[in-house]
């Protein structure tokens, strides 16, 4: 970590990261000074409840989180008041049922999203206590179970009200501010897409930059309900922005895809409507203003409606659609009909994706006005699904239960007062960390900052606070570091350190009105408490997870899963779902590919491939489902090829499609029969085609991506290929 970091964050801090410890420490002062004025039992447990509370100190997720807490609290305690109940005489097989609920909790949480995922911890690491505490004293559980509720509430309640009263920081501004991101990085990304000279980073580092945002409001929008009536305007208005970004995604792909191939056969209004559309868009995300973007993206939209007008007017013979790579799909065209007609084709394809695409950017727009005024627009959504990873889910709960047998088998076996502290640390961090990118590092900066809080609580809680003979001079000397930590927890980069830091002197001192201040009881605890987190270091560092390539794949199968599943959902549901999983895994697959050289980067295109054909499906289901039975079976049929050739070309032999061509004939000979509109039929014709040859594509860069692989010598020593594969002919970087 630079030192110039440290001297930012400490020396010339910013003032919202003043403004935000000196309202976390208030709150923690206030929860501890109501704690010990009521005489509960664990004080401290107020001071971590406030503490972590306020580390996202927007107004709505400070109410959220403290619901999300105090329903996994009771939930705990309810769930540790039934295994007493059930084994009260024998510890052992308590522990075991502890476990178990342990695993369960962690897996739900790896399964939900972020305060929800907070109150699953809560709930294991409540029932954790309550079997513990009252272990050796199996009287005291209703007493137990009402304490560790009582001071966790307090905690909550006091984070809460001084984020609300003291320099309050609303949710609407977090979530505009996020809006913001995702709109300029999305239209500067479809900027570069249209412009077709951009490479394969330049287009990855603009997509990762706004679906990085885009994740996270459709994540904290649900923390706008708590913000009055206008928050649901702003959680639907989050949703309509999440789907839309995502189809005009997509749509940019397809169109980058027609321009490589087929760019230089457009006529010249049609060029110059590209070039305006990419200069405009790259405007807009310059911050251009709402009004004016809107302005020039409505009048560009009537060009791309006149432009489709004309070719309407000009005709479109409905003998031939299109080649690919294997040939003509129709075979016996008049030859200079077929010429024609393709580039009729050609040209009615590209107007008609320039006219959905502005589309979206123009609902886009509205989002974002919706997001920041929602009085004024008011959009619907339903809500968006995320991806689950079930069988990570699992592994995760099964590491937080293992870590939690260990030190419980030592607590158990030595029966060490202090064992406490360690299972709390173990069983906290190995789920709380179990969801982050690479937990290993993260758990191990937080080793780091509890080792430097081991001297300051030693001083500030062993040495000065002896002489504390009331609240005032106890505030005065044991808040000081609490501060510190705080200050330093409002930069990012030091968040892990700096949060360690402050709970580890919490944990340290366990401030309350009967302290133990022996040396021996100090230097248990912070053994029990390094112990604890070394444990959780291990544990991530020897059962990492799946690795890298299996997720991989299981990102892969999920979205074939999905594709496939299209057909049963509505078009609104199957929409708001396949969005919103598909911006999850977008981002992971772009993550993934980021660690990649760049020979063999082809995630980042894969899941846009993936996008494009699932709007795809959905694009010929709205445009001609419901016709007949026949047509609606012959979509089925097509969707289902695209999803098992999508799997196919994705596959690290990239097997070439060969049933989305076959189905794709079929549809095209269904609707033959059942309509007389040859304009229709050449769009539908189109659109297949163009799916073909991207997954044609996509089989080659899988190919090129395996041949690039460095090759493994017998001492499982990685060496270089002698000379890189050329790149694959008809390979769409």
């Amino acid at each position: 970590m630079p030192f110039s970091v440290w001297w930012q964050a400490y020396l010339t801090p910013p003032a919202s990261a003043v403004k935000f410890a000196i309202k976390a420490t208030l709150a923690m002062a206030l929860a501890l000074y109501i704690a010990l004025w009521c005489d509960l039992d664990r004080p401290y447990w107020a001071l971590i409840s406030a503490a972590f509370l306020q580390i996202r100190p927007m107004s709505g997720m400070v109410l959220e989180k403290g619901i999300s807490q105090i329903t996994g609290t009771i939930v705990g305690c309810l769930a540790g008041i039934a295994i007493m109940s059930l084994f009260v005489q024998s510890p052992t097989p308590a522990l075991i049922c502890l476990t178990a609920w342990i695993i369960l909790c962690a897996y739900a949480a790896s399964v939900t999203r972020n305060n929800a995922s907070f109150g699953c911890i809560m709930a294991a690491v409540t029932a954790m206590l309550i079997v513990v505490i009252t272990a050796s004293a199996p009287t005291g559980l209703f007493a137990v179970a009402v304490a560790r509720l009582s001071e966790l509430a307090l905690g909550a309640i006091c984070a809460t009200l001084v984020s609300a009263l003291l320099w309050p920081i609303q949710v609407r501004d977090h979530l505009a501010g996020l809006a913001d991101q995702v709109v300029n990085q999305a239209f500067l990304h479809g900027a570069l897409r249209l412009d077709n000279s951009a490479g394969i980073a330049a287009l990855q580092a603009t997509l990762t930059a706004s679906l990085q945002p885009l994740t996270q409001l459709e994540t904290d929008s649900q923390a706008a309900r708590y913000e009055g009536p206008e928050g649901i305007g702003r959680l639907r208005a989050s949703h309509v922005l999440t789907v839309r970004t995502a189809r005009l995604l997509a749509i940019l792909h397809a169109l980058q895809q027609l321009l490589r191939s087929h760019g230089a056969e457009l006529p010249t209004p049609t060029r110059g409507l590209i070039e305006d559309m990419a200069s405009d868009l790259r405007h807009g995300a310059e911050g251009s203003g709402v009004a004016q973007a809107r302005q020039r993206l409505q009048a560009l939209r009537h060009r791309a409606l006149q432009c489709m007008a004309a070719d309407s007017d000009e005709g479109i013979a409905p003998v031939q659609y299109g080649h690919s790579a294997k040939g003509p799909i129709n075979s016996d065209p008049a030859p200079t009909l077929a010429t024609e007609s393709a580039q009729a084709l050609l040209q009615r394809r590209i107007h008609l994706g320039l006219r959905e695409a502005l589309g979206h950017a123009l609902v886009i727009l509205d989002a974002r006005e919706a997001i920041h005024t929602p009085g004024k627009r008011r959009l619907k959504a339903p809500a968006l699904a995320f991806h689950r990873d079930h069988l990570e889910a699992a592994l995760n709960g099964l590491r937080a239960g293992l870590v939690f047998a260990l030190l419980a088998t030592v607590w158990r076996y030595t029966a060490w007062d202090n064992g406490q502290i360690a299972m709390l640390v173990g069983t906290l961090f190995s789920a709380f960390f179990a969801t982050r990118d690479n937990p290993a590092a993260v758990a191990a900066t937080f080793l780091k900052g509890m080792l430097a809080a081991v001297p300051s609580a030693l001083l500030f809680g062993h040495v000065l606070l002896t002489q504390a003979n009331d609240f005032v001079t106890l505030a005065l000397v044991f808040m000081p570091p609490l501060f510190l930590g705080l200050l330093g927890a409002a930069n990012p980069r030091l968040m892990g350190y700096c949060l360690a830091f402050t709970i580890g002197n919490i944990l340290l001192t366990m401030p309350g009105n009967g302290m133990d201040f022996s040396i021996d009881g100090f230097l248990g605890r912070a053994i029990a408490l390094l112990l604890g987190l070394s444990t959780v270091v291990m544990a991530f560092r020897l059962a990492p997870g799946l690795p890298t390539s299996i997720r991989k794949r299981r990102l892969v199968s999920a979205t074939v899963s999905d594709l496939h599943g299209l057909h049963r959902r509505s078009l609104h549901e199957a929409e708001s779902r396949f969005g919103g999983t598909m911006a999850d895994r977008l981002l992971r697959l772009a993550q993934h590919d980021d660690s990649l050289p760049e020979e063999r980067r082809y995630l980042f295109s894969l899941g846009l491939v993936g996008l494009d054909l699932g709007y795809a499906c959905l694009n010929l289901r709205r445009r001609l489902g419901g016709r007949s039975d026949a047509l609606d079976l012959a979509l089925d049929d097509l969707a289902a090829a695209l999803a098992d050739d999508y799997g196919a070309s994705a596959s690290a032999r990239g097997h070439d499609p060969d049933s989305a061509r076959e189905y794709g004939n079929r549809l095209l000979q269904t609707l033959e029969r059942q309509s007389d509109d040859s304009a229709e039929y050449r769009l539908m014709a189109g659109l297949i085609e163009r799916l073909t040859m991207s997954l044609e594509r996509q089989a080659a860069r899988s190919r090129q991506a395996r041949q690039a692989a460095p090759a493994v010598g017998v001492a499982g020593r990685q060496r270089a290929p002698h000379r890189q594969a050329a790149k694959a002919p008809g390979v769409d970087r």
